[in-house]
């Protein structure tokens, strides 16, 4: 078993380091073990180990100071804590550290398994390149890429804010693409999109029977993401009733069917997204604080395109040769144009122009009036995203947030004026006052 993974077991009760290192022996794995941090210390020195599990609680320290130790280390060994049962802060405040993962006492097998399965597969480092999937090499960009590689290498939940249209769900997929879930499903969830009366039964399924019309047993989309990872955009839009339910399968790490009795234990990573402040809606009683917490572990806040301006040219040029455009000539004034405009929808706006640019220049030849961008804001304005003059600053909020329901509504504007909360009329006159086609 030379070439065997090898695991360090850290802990002050020695049943629990048998029944640990029993599992592992039979997994076909090395353990060795250590009973203190300063045993820890010593073995994390003199071997090389592929995972450590840890205590929180050890007869000299804490977990937290195996977890610095693995990590500071030339070749950083992934770290996964055991937490006393119900406590949550010690678990997320692991995470926050740079934990691995977590399991709960008493330990359970199943999870123990999975949670060794997940963990040495993680790469130490990465050969991936996600530069092709996040185009641009502004500072923020390359702060992004150099981030979501780290956070690959994890399995804390990650909380990604941001604009719409900013690359919210490419960033999660690139997460879950670069980590050790990458083999396993990545199931992508709009919380805002389910009717409140069918979210228990899409999230957790239902057993044959459990109300009219439940024909057959269904998995819902935790079953559908075990051992994978479950993004959850737009979690902000998630009524109270079922932050609660989501709240406890996070803790538990079970998920229970709608109609059946028993739980069912579940091994998927949580990733979320929103537009929204969290926070701001934690204070006004509209999201759960504990949820809150247990979602932003570790959080990504994706730039707007009008902070990333010289990323402009090179993404337009992605974008046209994915719209089928490899041919097209993109004019120099049209580039300016481009990088003139603040683009309060992002990178789906650029999307948008770029598509009907295509379909109206002459020649495979996009000049800056194919573009049909509303003028730039004269010198003396602030610069784009500034909320002065106020006028400007909410002309460019209401103009995302009207893009944002056209595409969530397939351009329906009937309904895209359902959803804005405006009359048909109203969303009519906006449309012309803004210059949107």
């Amino acid at each position: 078993m030379a070439n065997s993974p090898r695991v360090l077991l850290v802990d002050d009760e020695p049943d629990l380091l048998d029944l640990m290192e029993l599992t592992l022996v039979k997994m076909g794995l090395e353990t060795d073990r250590a009973s203190s941090v300063a045993e820890a210390r010593v073995q994390l020195t003199r071997n090389h180990y592929d995972l450590c599990l840890t205590d929180m609680r050890l007869t000299d320290g804490e977990g937290l100071e195996v977890v610095a130790l693995a990590s500071a280390l030339p070749l950083p060994v992934p770290v996964a804590v055991i937490t006393a049962f119900g406590n949550a802060g010690n678990a997320v405040a692991a995470l926050k550290a740079g934990a691995f993962d977590y399991l709960s006492k008493p330990v359970a097998l199943d999870q123990l398994r999975a949670l060794i399965k997940s963990a040495l597969k993680v790469p130490g480092t990465q050969a991936d390149d996600p530069a092709r999937d996040l185009i641009g090499q502004s500072a923020a960009m390359q702060d992004i890429r150099a981030r979501i590689a780290k956070l690959a290498r994890t399995q804390a939940p990650v909380h990604i804010a941001g604009e719409s249209g900013s690359g919210k769900e490419l960033a999660a997929r690139l997460i879950h693409r670069l980590g050790s879930r990458a083999e396993q499903p990545f199931i992508a969830v709009n919380c805002g999109a389910i009717p409140e009366t069918l979210m228990e039964s899409e999230f957790f399924g239902y057993r044959k029977g459990a109300f009219t019309g439940a024909d057959a047993d269904r998995n819902g989309f935790f079953q559908a993401a075990d051992g994978g990872t479950l993004f959850l955009d737009e979690v902000a839009d998630l009524p109270l009733s079922m932050q609660v339910k989501l709240l406890r399968v996070l803790q538990e790490k079970k998920v229970r069917k709608v109609g059946a009795t028993a739980e069912e234990a579940i091994d998927v990573r949580i990733v979320s997204a929103t537009h929204q402040s969290l926070a701001s809606l934690v204070e006004t009683g509209r999201f759960r604080q504990d949820l809150y917490y247990r979602l932003n572990v570790i959080d990504l806040l994706m730039p707007s395109l009008r902070e990333r301006i010289e990323d402009i040219p090179e993404m337009a040029r992605f974008l046209l040769g994915k719209l089928g455009g490899a041919d097209v000539k993109l004019d120099r004034d049209a580039e300016k144009a481009l990088s003139a405009y603040a683009f309060p929808g992002n990178v789906r706006e650029l999307e948008n122009t770029l598509e009907r640019a295509l379909a109206l220049c002459d020649n495979q030849h996009i000049q800056a009036a194919d573009l049909n961008l509303a003028p730039a804001l004269p010198a003396t304005h602030a610069a784009p995203g500034s909320k002065y003059p106020l006028q400007d600053y909410l002309d460019q909020m209401e103009r995302a947030a009207i893009l944002e329901a056209l595409e969530q509504t397939r351009f329906n504007k009937t309904a895209a004026a359902r959803v804005l909360g405006v009359t048909f009329r109203s969303l009519r006159y906006r449309l012309e006052r803004l210059g949107i086609e």
